[in-house]
């Protein structure tokens, strides 16, 4: 885990420039991540661990939330992470969606065919609020009607579909559409959250994730015009 915890990073004064313009007015900014049974555990834990480089809730504060109110979710390797939070996207700034495998049988494939979920992401689309898929999460937002017409990827392995279902494939490790953030699979879940990291707080801060990361960046992040 990130040996951050408890350094600071001085979100709420973001460097000086066109970076800066973009900061978030709101301290802290609230990140709520979707969790559902079959959820791949790469694909949250990443984003996890670079919104909570700061170690302090005043500046970022991050929730684990599900569609069906607090329960017990079994992630697609068995773990049991039990959520308390109550599913509320007008206390969000961002909702991270991650993926849950593809195909028949997986995570994804179930949520998708209970519908709640999706119904539910629909319902949260409002101004202010960024909504990020991640990996196959992406075909989630796809399922609640959210990716249509509009710039997106996801995992390689559900792109045809995605762009089937309506959505806008544009080549990038991660796509920027303002308030629809997405990308490619598994990993690059670091690098989108590292990305948001960049445009809320500036370069600097989304540097130093980073070093203390031990990660460097992959990939094109296409941002719209």
């Amino acid at each position: 885990m990130a040996a951050a915890t408890g350094m600071g990073l001085g979100l709420g004064a973001a460097a000086a420039g066109p970076a800066a313009a973009a900061a978030p007015h709101r301290t802290p900014l609230r990140v709520h991540t979707v969790l559902y049974d079959g959820v791949e555990e790469q694909d949250f834990a990443g984003p996890v661990e670079v919104f909570g480089i700061t170690g302090d809730q005043r500046e970022i504060k991050q929730s684990f939330v599900t569609a069906d109110g607090p329960r017990t979710v079994i992630t697609s390797a068995g773990m049991r992470i039990d959520v308390r939070d109550r599913w509320a996207p007008r206390s969000a700034d961002v909702i991270v969606v991650p993926g849950g495998g593809y195909g028949k049988g997986s995570g994804l494939d179930e949520e998708i065919r209970r519908g709640v979920l999706p119904k539910a992401l629909a319902a949260a689309k409002r101004p202010g609020l960024i909504l990020s898929g991640v990996c196959s999460g992406t075909m989630l937002l796809s399922a609640a009607g959210i990716t249509r017409g509009r710039p997106c990827t996801t995992h390689h392995i559900a792109k045809k579909d995605l762009e089937a279902q309506g959505g806008r494939m544009v080549p990038g490790r991660v796509v920027d559409d303002g308030d629809l953030v997405t990308c490619g699979g598994v990993t690059s879940g670091i690098d989108l959250a590292l990305w948001l990291f960049e445009r809320l707080y500036g370069p600097e801060a989304a540097l130093f994730a980073e070093e203390v990361l031990e990660y460097e960046r992959r990939g094109t992040v296409w941002r719209a015009a």
